[in-house]
């Protein structure tokens, strides 16, 4: 009869844990929303103890939040990394940014978040207030920033778009809204 070996506890690097629970949070939260997320099933998806998620996150809220940060911040970097590097003509770079900011809605787990916000926001405020400020609020100063570079090389005049950039936006966003119905 062989020895049976000694089992050797799993060894997880810390650093990489929270990206893990986000991960498994951002599973559930597609599959099940906000309000039918347990932070138990989130734990199981981890392969951790429901305990240690509060290591790191005080609640489902700060939760949610990473999940919101980790999926739209490196969506909208990547749009303010075109507007900071393009040269050429306005209008183009206008159509890239509203291009990418469509394909960055309707081809990534933006979408999710988004269909969230959409579905559970008037029940749970916050979770509006903190997709407003992580997402909406500063796709609308990208928008501005690439509508006054316009008007700064004469290319744009003022009028109803300078004023309220969103407007550049809202077909973008009904679109994408409406291919995710």
């Amino acid at each position: 009869m062989s020895e049976a070996l000694p089992s050797v506890p799993r060894k997880r690097r810390k650093s990489a844990r929270p990206g893990e629970i986000v991960e498994a949070a951002t599973q559930s939260f597609i599959e099940h929303g906000y309000a039918g997320t347990k932070l138990d099933d989130v734990a199981r998806r981890a392969g951790i103890a429901k305990g240690t998620i509060y290591l790191y996150f005080a609640a489902k809220q700060d939760l949610l939040e990473a999940v919101i940060r980790d999926t739209l911040e490196p969506l909208i970097s990547g749009v303010e990394t075109i507007v900071d590097s393009y040269d050429g003509a306005t209008d183009i770079l206008l159509q890239m940014v509203i291009t990418k900011a469509y394909e960055n809605i309707v081809k990534s787990d933006a979408r999710h978040v988004m269909r969230i916000i959409i579905g559970e926001g008037h029940k749970f405020p916050e979770l509006r207030e903190l997709y407003y400020e992580t997402s909406i609020k500063h796709g609308v100063a990208l928008i501005s920033r690439v509508v006054q570079r316009g008007v700064d090389r004469g290319e744009f005049r003022q009028g109803p778009a300078t004023q309220n950039p969103r407007l550049i936006m809202a077909p973008c966003i009904m679109a994408a809204i409406w291919s995710m119905t």
